[in-house]
Parts: structure tokens; sequence; C-alpha cells
């Protein structure tokens, strides 16, 4: 199996600009838990979007959602293998959906998203197990993502009502 995910990974060109998105800039190549690198990847990227009018960093996550669609089914389909753990697009945009919902600019919220949809993405409780089972292609890579980033918002949103003074 290790031959095959090196294989798979073999066929990735950082070069290619698909590639190089669908991979999270590199941070999907880690050998250790990729898919937590690429969410803590998409923090600074966050970060600076955070910056923008509501209605644009919206505009931009949606962006992200549908040329993501597209990339991570090239990418996956470059590589041979459907979801290969080197892809962390979805994480990007699960990341910038949670981080969406902090009551405040703080670390402490910024970690609690984290955590929390990390949690959410590597448990995949319903209805995210569903979807990450039913889905498939480039939406069924980057869906599961997403409804962890929809549940991960609204735990924050939650929990910034009764915890921000």
């Amino acid at each position: 199996m290790t031959r095959d995910k090196d294989l798979a990974k073999s066929r990735l060109r950082l070069s290619n600009p698909w590639h190089l998105l669908a991979t999270g800039f590199g941070s999907g190549l880690s050998p250790y838990v990729p898919g937590t690198m690429g969410s803590l990847a998409a923090i600074p990227f966050w970060w600076l979007m955070s910056f923008l009018p509501q209605d644009i960093y919206s505009l931009l996550v949606m962006f992200g959602i549908c040329i993501g669609v597209y990339l991570c089914h090239r990418t996956a389909k470059d590589m041979g293998v459907h979801d290969h753990g080197s892809i962390v697009w979805d994480e990007f945009i699960g990341m910038w959906i949670t981080l969406m919902a902090i009551p405040t600019m703080s670390w402490q919220w910024v970690l609690a998203g984290f955590l929390i949809f990390r949690v959410l993405d590597m448990w995949k409780p319903w209805p995210i197990r569903w979807f990450d089972r039913n889905v498939h292609g480039g939406m069924g890579i980057m869906v599961d993502d997403i409804i962890a980033g929809i549940i991960s918002a609204g735990i924050l949103y939650y929990a910034g009502l009764h915890l921000s003074p």
C-alpha cells in the first residue's frame, strides 16, 4: 500500500498549478498527518482574507469551492487515486468556512476552530460520513470538508454566543 501511495505522489508536479493548489501549496505532502498540515497551512491565508469585507470573503470561499471541485478531481485523476491524503485543498476550504464564525480575532478562537474542524474531519460523524461515502469525484473530495466546516462554524457561533463577553 505504501508503494502505491508513493507511486501516486510521484505523479504530482508542483509546477502544475492544479497540483500546487490541490496539495495546499505543498503542505499536503507532509509524511505525517497531511490533512492537519493542510488545515494549519490554510490559517495564514484565512488571516489575510479576514481583512476583506465579509461579502468578498464569502465570494472567495465560494470561488474556492468551485475551483476546488475541478482541481481536486483533476489532481486525483492525475495521481490515479481518489482523495489521496496529499490533496488538502478541501481542508483549506473547510478551515475557511469554519473560521468565518469565530466571534473575535483571537488565537484562542482560531485554535478552537482548528481543533473542532480537525476532530469532525477525522471522525466524520453523520452526515459528514454519508457524504464522504456517497459522493464521488472532485465534489466527493470537497463535500465532506465543506459539511465539516459548516458544522464547525455552527459550533463556534453557538459557543461564541455563550462564551464571549
